[in-house]
């Protein structure tokens, strides 16, 4: 049995949930997510507090309701405080800009690198070589640092390349002659 799906989701104040079949829609001062409930798990709502549980005693559907509990967590967490990525760019003449929508990356390539930022998703560059990626959605905030990440990993040997903030990236000794 999932320890996750046994506990409970508390939903601070100026937060509410809306069940409609088996869509559930969370509202909170940053905006209003929505999820789609399996169909093995059974959602029950008193005053602040959520409950989930399975429709049967099952390890299929245990694992779905752990699943579905952790993700309105992050709904519930999104719509009241909101997710932050931060991504640093290191190496020489590495820089970004945003404009719009756009996030433009100089990588090292003969050419700049133009971003389109997912629907929701907003980022700000504090300095040329930080970006500060904003959501109340945490699977689009995640999937578009990847994204970011994607276009110039951190390379072992120097180090250079785009990293998240946290991220220790562990370096090799370079070939002796």
């Amino acid at each position: 049995m999932s320890r996750v799906a046994k506990a409970p989701v508390t939903l601070p104040n100026g937060t509410s949930v809306a069940l409609n079949g088996q869509q559930v829609e969370v509202k909170g001062s940053k905006g209003s997510l929505s999820l789609r409930l399996h169909d093995l798990v059974e959602l029950k709502q008193e005053e602040n507090v959520i409950t989930l549980s399975p429709v049967k005693d099952s390890k299929e559907a245990w694992m779905h309701t752990g699943t579905i509990r952790a993700l309105l967590n992050n709904m519930v967490k999104g719509v009241t405080d909101g997710f932050e990525r931060r991504l640093q760019l290191i190496g020489v003449g590495y820089k970004a800009a945003v404009v719009g929508n756009k996030v433009n990356l100089n990588l090292g390539y003969s050419h700049p690198i133009e971003y389109t930022l997912p629907e929701g998703v907003t980022a700000e560059t504090p300095s040329a070589t930080e970006i500060v990626l904003k959501s109340t959605d945490k699977q689009k905030l995640g999937q578009a640092a990847a994204n970011i990440r994607g276009y110039r990993p951190p390379e072992p040997y120097k180090g250079k390349g785009v990293r998240y903030s946290d991220e220790y990236v562990a370096r090799k000794e370079a070939k002796k002659k």
